[in-house]
């Protein structure tokens, strides 16, 4: 009976795979790519039989898989056979025996090259060790350098993985949904794949905050009805004065995603009932005959500020000069006769189709001969190029370094001559010396911009002209790394600043040998050894940079030192507390042979003795957490939205454990809320009032500060948990004169 049950399951897989192989051929029929039908069934049949017997942890057939981001590269970005076939043998080499020759020989040298690439940056960006994620890292973008599709079929492939992650293990979900969020979305969003780029955000915050997701979108549909009536009252004359001016055009309600509202119910501290801009509109139009479609945007513009006021600050023109990622489209904000602003976005159906499917579309209308604006693109490729060619150290400081650019919102500035240069927004007058030249960066004193002098940390707005002042001597330093913003400019000061330490670092070294020469002490590794160690450095290279310095003068001091002489200084007496005070601090036990595959508990009994709380942010009971396993053997909690989380959920994602809260009411922890309103007689009694008598909360500390009628303050509550928080937070919004109010930190 079982083996008659496992036919009938075999056969049903067999005619799903089959099915599924027939709607990626549909759908690439359907396209306009030259048709190549025999080598995508050859590549499916070849993947098929190499990944026979497989199962993913769905329990479903291997070759689902390659099938899915095949279907996604084909019908999502756009591409055609050569990247349909790559994205069916993207995982023959890494899982089984055939070899990048093998492929080579059966499907050529194009098809060959893209799977290597993607070979390369096998199993997620990061492997266990540090240098080893630097380097996978460093292989994503010179294969994303050399053929832009490498990285188009890695996305494709983390897409499908995120759309199938409940059946990963829950550690497993934080890491490839942190490392997803850190460096996948960027990227789509960096190569213009917008829809891809919101779903891949929307899944990795589903998965990490389950709760708050759900929260949103049950928030977002309460309020559909609303939203729908604005939309309606709001487009009708919009079509009737479109349909009058004779164009072909749809109009398309876009509301804001669970993970964008979020992101900025978080940073701007504010509640889903104060974001404002949930609901925005979308015109995509046919360019009347003779028209050009530029101005077409510009037309329907004025056409619609004839039927509603326009807001003075809110016109985004990515039309006349589009974003680097080739987006193209005319942004216009709008007040409604509802009284609330909506944002419109004017666009041909050739720039929604460049915004959909970003490079892929810009390869289709370059090869149909129209121009396309990949200029923008090959200037961040190249930067990225120049950065691996100075590659840092330190993995995560590399990391960083290129995600720096990779979510930047982009402004206009322009030089003496008048030329344009795109620049991120936020970029000091640092950042554009750095992008025009290295040399002009390193000799930075200082700029002027719009003809006054200002210092090299001065923030760029769109539209000024900057003219770099330059020295005759480079004057990089490190407080430079304090406020560039640009990946090129960090990237290049942090070489400069290397090439410095190795000077110092040969001349501590020509120092120490002469003192230890003059004082006829033996330069052996031991006796260098014991001088680094009295400083509380880490290794021998730091003695000679901190000597080369002047940061240490050698003297009597290191005599007796070197030839076991030393008296306690009070200078050594301190160093001596401070470290054994930071020791006693550090109470969490050193756990050994954690299991990854099972949640930590945190309990009343466990929590201040076996972990420790992070302090970058203070999560509490409620929250949303994670553990991190250092090298220390201890585990750290972490919220995981934390911006430290965020980065060792993709640079150390082995190390992280899931984590579930197991208190009752028994802690306290000191939680900072911030209020703002309206400065009046007994506003601060109120709070203390509500705070004290009605919630039975202590104030461990408070901060005022009022200004022009208006207040701002912080509070420092003692608190059990976040449902405590919350219910503070309610009782505290009653209180007449108050406006905002949110937990911080």
């Amino acid at each position: 009976m079982n083996t008659d049950n496992d036919k009938i399951k075999a056969m049903d897989e067999e005619a799903a795979i089959n099915a599924a192989f027939q709607e990626l051929l549909d759908i690439y029929l359907s396209s306009q790519h030259r048709k190549k039908v025999e080598i995508i069934t050859k590549a499916f049949n070849f993947a098929r039989q190499a990944h026979k017997g497989v199962r993913r942890h769905s329990g479903e057939p291997y070759i689902i898989h390659p099938l899915a981001v095949a279907r996604i590269v084909c019908k999502e970005i756009g591409l055609g056979s050569t990247s349909i076939c790559a994205a069916l043998l993207h995982d023959v080499v890494e899982d089984t025996d055939y070899t990048i020759e093998d492929i080579k020989n059966l499907f050529g040298e194009k098809i060959a090259n893209i799977v290597n690439g993607l070979t390369k940056i096998s199993g997620g960006v990061f492997g266990a060790q540090a240098s080893e994620q630097a380097e996978n890292f460093k292989k994503l973008l010179l294969t994303m350098s050399e053929d832009i599709r490498v990285i188009l079929i890695k996305i494709a492939d983390r897409l499908h993985n995120m759309r199938t992650l409940e059946y990963m293990q829950v550690n497993k979900q934080y890491k490839i949904a942190g490392e997803t969020l850190y460096i996948y979305a960027p990227i789509a969003y960096r190569l213009g794949l917008s829809r891809i780029k919101t779903e891949l955000e929307n899944l990795s915050f589903r998965y990490e905050h389950p709760e708050e997701y759900a929260q949103i979108e049950k928030k977002i549909e309460k309020t559909s009805r609303e939203r729908d009536k604005l939309y309606k009252d709001f487009t009708e004359p919009i079509c009737q004065q479109l349909d009058a001016m004779g164009y072909k055009y749809r109009i398309i309600g876009r509301v804001k995603s669970p993970y964008s509202i979020w992101n900025k119910m978080q940073k701007k501290h504010v509640a889903f009932e104060d974001i404002y801009d949930i609901l925005a509109v979308r015109i995509i139009f046919e360019p009347r005959e003779g028209w050009d479609e530029n101005n077409e945007c510009f037309n329907i513009y004025i056409a619609l500020t004839k039927l509603y006021n326009a807001h003075p600050d809110r016109l985004r023109d990515w039309v006349n000069k589009p974003r680097t990622n080739g987006y193209k489209a005319l942004h216009a904000t709008f007040m409604s006769l509802h009284g609330e602003w909506i944002e419109v976005q004017m666009r041909s159906e050739k720039m929604n189709e460049v915004a959909e499917r970003g490079i892929a579309a810009h390869w289709k209308y370059k090869s149909q001969g129209e121009e396309s604006n990949e200029e923008q693109l090959d200037n961040w490729l190249h930067t990225i190029k120049e950065i691996l060619d100075d590659p840092q150290p330190n993995a995560l400081d590399f990391l960083d370094t290129i995600k720096l650019n990779l979510y930047a919102t982009e402004i206009f500035v322009f030089t003496p001559k008048g030329d344009i240069k795109t620049m991120p927004q936020n970029c000091t007058a640092l950042d554009l010396a750095y992008s025009i030249h290295t040399f002009l960066g390193n000799h930075c004193i200082g700029a002027k911009v719009n003809h006054k002098l200002v210092p090299i940390n001065h923030q760029l707005q769109s539209g000024d002209q900057v003219e770099i002042l330059t020295s005759n001597a480079p004057r990089v330093n490190e407080n430079w790394l304090s406020f560039v913003t640009t990946a090129k400019a960090r990237a290049k000061i942090q070489a400069a600043i290397r090439r410095q330490q190795r000077l110092m670092q040969n001349e501590g070294e020509e120092k120490l040998n002469r003192f230890l020469e003059h004082e006829g002490i033996s330069n052996h590794a031991g006796n260098v050894e014991k001088l680094w160690k009295h400083y509380k450095l880490k290794d021998r290279e730091e003695l000679h940079i901190a000597i080369g310095k002047g940061t240490i003068n050698l003297g009597s001091e290191d005599k007796d030192i070197l030839l076991g002489n030393k008296k306690f200084s009070f200078q050594s007496l301190f160093s001596f507390n401070r470290d054994k005070k930071k020791e006693e601090n550090i109470t969490a036990t050193q756990h050994e042979g954690v299991d990854h595959k099972k949640p930590i508990q945190l309990t009343d009994e466990n929590l201040k003795s076996n972990y420790i709380i992070a302090d970058c942010c203070n999560p509490i009971p409620g929250d949303d957490v994670l553990g991190y396993y250092d090298e220390n053997k201890r585990i750290i909690i972490h919220k995981r939205n934390c911006p430290v989380a965020d980065t060792l959920k993709s640079s150390h994602g082995n190390r992280i454990l899931a984590a579930k809260w197991e208190t009752h009411k028994h802690l306290y922890f000191a939680v900072p809320i911030q209020i703002k309103g309206i400065d009046d007689m007994g506003v601060l009694h109120e709070i203390t009032t509500i705070i004290y008598q009605q919630m039975s909360a202590n104030i461990q500390k408070i901060h005022l500060e009022s200004n022009d009628g208006i207040f701002e303050g912080t509070f420092w509550i003692n608190v059990h948990d976040v449902e405590e928080v919350k219910n503070i937070c309610e009782s505290l919004k009653k209180i007449k004169n108050i406006k905002t109010i949110a937990r911080i930190g």
